[in-house]
């Protein structure tokens, strides 16, 4: 996200002239509201103070140091940005809250640190998406960084060219053979001039056997060209459905690959429906430009250019004739472009919230469902379908009344070559196969004219499906390998070293965060919820790198690990159980894809599975459903740990690992996790505090920072967060057995 906006010369000049020498400038956010008027000021800070301009004017400053209450509030259709300067709370400026509320929050963490410590000069950062275009300013396509305005079309063809190295050859045949195609359509006319002319107005021929025969051979020519014409079209028909379906294997293969290479952070910024739309729809699109417009385009330009010679060369009056509408035409498609362009984004935009509503529903079926708010949803997404067919509709009525206009103003000129030629065949001048044959090539060279105003929306659609494509092929993942990464085997010693980290930078999750872990040990990880548990997990796993500090894994930083050695050799149990849709079998068995059948069983039978697996009807070939949805939450879990079991990790990771079992078989499954992790390295992550009691070591997080590290019986010594947690939890079981002993006497 941009927190240094360029200042216009003048305003630059008034900030040079209010800065002192000891100032450094670190941000300069726009601000558009000042006394419920529309403005075009900035607000500078340094790291001493806080600038207000608008125009040529220095509004206000203010000083940071012993500043408080910086904060932003949602007003009514605006924003403020507040701190308190000694006097009571200050509104510093107003904005538009869609365009730069993220920027403002971002700059309320700034001045909390510069009023502490005005010496750090480092300005934070934040790498969340711009949402508007830095050059128009208007909103880019939803989950892209691409303005459909300012779309650079060169650089994207450019692009496209690029990738198509080793289909350029075969790409090529379609072309070759449209070419003949045209030559062989020129053909026909002369043909049928010299049949017009000869036989069929020659009346002199009538009767005569010779003639017949000729005239029979010439109808025979006509057919056999017109065969060959269109085998000639199937050809390259079939040859560019050849090319298309290969490149289009390419494009996916290559955009699968880079998804699957993007860092979580980046994955998680899309929805999933909007990844998918590009892996299907938007690489469709270009399919179908490449396989149909693309060789159409061709053979329209070259039909049109071979026309227009043959057509000055037979007659250039005539040629002159078909031109003569183009100039006006040409001026109304350039004043109605905008408005169809406009309606055609509307389109798409309403289509793309279409899409995302419903995919939002049927993720979310079951919160739908257990609410009983099927009616409300279902009036819900016909609003938007409604919306979105009403603009189809309204597009459709004015394309399918501009565009006959414009085809019959082009072919105005047809009317003139019409009159002009009847003109010449009453006086003599013209044979009627001439002036057949002009209409004919007259109707070629229109064929084309009437195309090109469809091109432009064809390539609308195909440069921001591609731009789109682009966008992910071209992001760098935040979490990358170095040049030359180390394939460790991994021991299990872990050393957490001053660790800083945020999802946004400028808001740490963990902060200063150190401990150490030896081989074999069990660390449990307690708090409360949001403290960064899940978090310290993910950056252990390098799903996310830290933005200060360093982990590392038997003295070696992870980040010099490759993230194929990390993870191959670390074991999981997620919080929310995710199973493909498959076989139990595939299942348990997609860490090791060879694992035997005896090692699945083997595993099943560690994590308590084995006999509710037999007593399901295809035991082990049971077919589980989306997402494992056919399957209880506990036996959700259990084949999630026996995943885990047969990947037989180095380091083990349990994110609530049997939250969702009921007491008898977390009992049976904590026996089986004990023999699970003897000579690993386990992070035990549990709210209930009773599944940590064979625990080494217990990490206490509060707020992001480690409030206490220590043994079980150390932590309850020193009667800190730990022990209020655990006397908590031992209250709520006293409570809930004496209200069972009450139910029972009653």
């Amino acid at each position: 996200m941009r927190l240094l906006f360029d200042l216009p010369e003048t305003e630059q000049k008034v900030l040079d002239s209010a800065i002192g020498a000891d100032e450094k400038l670190m941000y300069c956010v726009p601000f558009n509201i000042l006394e419920d008027k529309f403005v075009d000021g900035f607000v500078a800070i340094t790291n001493l103070k806080i600038y207000k301009i608008l125009n040529d004017q220095l509004l206000a400053s203010y000083v940071i140091k012993g500043a408080t209450g910086f904060k932003t509030e949602v007003m009514y259709g605006s924003c403020g940005f507040y701190a308190n300067f000694g006097q009571g709370t200050t509104l510093i400026c107003q904005f538009v809250s869609g365009r730069h509320l993220p920027r403002y929050s971002v700059l309320v963490k700034a001045c909390e640190i510069l009023s502490e410590d005005e010496s750090k000069t480092t300005p934070i950062t934040n790498s969340e998406q711009e949402r508007f275009c830095p050059k128009c300013g208007r909103p880019f396509v939803r989950g892209t960084n691409i303005c459909p305005y300012c779309l650079d079309h060169l650089e994207v063809y450019k692009k496209i060219f690029a990738m198509t190295k080793g289909l350029r050859l075969m790409m090529c045949f379609p072309f070759i053979v449209a070419i003949f195609n045209v030559i062989f359509q020129f053909v026909v006319p002369e043909i049928q001039k010299l049949a017009l002319n000869n036989y069929i107005l020659n009346t002199a021929n009538h009767g005569q056997s010779d003639k017949m025969t000729e005239f029979t051979l010439i109808v025979i020519a006509i057919v056999s060209l017109d065969v060959f014409h269109r085998a000639l079209g199937v050809l390259q028909s079939r040859l560019s459905a050849i090319t298309g379906n290969k490149f289009t294997l390419m494009m996916r293969t290559i955009l699968y690959e880079k998804i699957q290479s993007l860092s979580l952070s980046s994955i998680q910024r899309k929805s999933t429906g909007d990844l998918m739309g590009r892996v299907n729809g938007d690489v469709g699109v270009a399919q179908d430009f490449i396989v149909n417009q693309l060789p159409n385009l061709f053979v329209q330009f070259f039909s049109f250019l071979t026309g227009l010679i043959v057509m000055l060369a037979i007659s250039p009056l005539m040629a002159l004739f078909i031109f003569v509408p183009i100039p006006f035409v040409v001026f109304l498609i350039s004043k109605f472009w905008a408005f169809v362009q406009l309606r055609n984004r509307r389109l798409w935009v309403l289509g793309q919230r279409t899409n995302h509503l419903l995919q939002d529903i049927l993720n979310g079926i079951r919160v739908v469902k257990c609410f009983g708010r099927e009616k409300s949803e279902i009036e819900r997404f016909k609003d938007g379908s409604v919306r979105h067919a009403n603009q189809n509709e309204a597009n459709a009525k004015v394309f399918d009344t501009i565009f006959p206009l414009l085809g019959f103003a082009i072919k105005l000129g047809s009317y003139l070559i019409l009159w002009y030629g009847n003109y010449q065949v009453f006086h003599g001048d013209m044979m009627v196969g001439d002036l057949h044959q002009i209409n004919s090539y007259a109707n070629i060279i229109y064929a084309p004219l009437m195309y090109i105003t469809f091109i432009p929306r064809n390539i609308s659609n195909f440069l921001t499906s591609l731009s789109k494509i682009f966008e992910i092929i071209e992001e760098n993942p935040e979490v990358q390998d170095i040049n030359l990464p180390l394939d460790i085997r991994i021991e299990g010693e872990v050393d957490i070293k001053n660790i800083t980290f945020g999802y946004e930078s400028y808001n740490p999750v963990l902060e200063n965060v150190s401990f150490h872990v030896n081989p074999g040990e069990m660390i449990g990880i307690v708090g409360h919820s949001g403290c960064g548990k899940t978090t310290l997990i993910n950056l252990l796993m390098r799903l996310y790198d830290v933005n200060e500090g360093a982990i590392e894994i038997d003295n070696v930083n992870i980040k010099d690990i490759s993230q194929n050695a990390l993870r191959t050799q670390i074991g999981i149990v997620l919080q929310e159980t995710f199973l493909f849709s498959g076989t139990i079998r595939d299942n348990i068995k997609y860490a090791m894809p060879h694992a035997t059948d005896e090692q699945v069983i083997a595993a099943a039978r560690i994590a308590n599975a084995h006999d509710f697996i037999l007593n399901l009807p295809e035991g082990y070939n049971t077919m589980v459903g989306e997402k494992g949805y056919s399957l209880s939450g506990g036996e959700r879990q259990r084949i999630a740990i026996a995943r885990a079991v047969i990947h037989n990790p180095r380091i083990l990771i349990l994110d609530e690992a049997t939250a969702a079992l009921d007491t008898e078989t977390e009992k049976l499954i904590q026996d089986s996790l004990n023999k699970l992790t003897e000579n690993r390295t386990v992070f035990a992550i549990a709210h209930r505090l009773s599944t940590l009691r064979n625990a080494d070591k217990l990490l206490v997080l509060d707020k992001g920072h480690v409030a206490e590290f220590g043994t079980h019986a150390e932590l309850l010594e020193n009667k800190g967060i730990y022990y209020k947690l655990v006397m908590a939890q031992r209250k709520m079981a006293q409570s809930v057995i004496e209200q069972q002993g009450i139910a029972e006497n009653a």
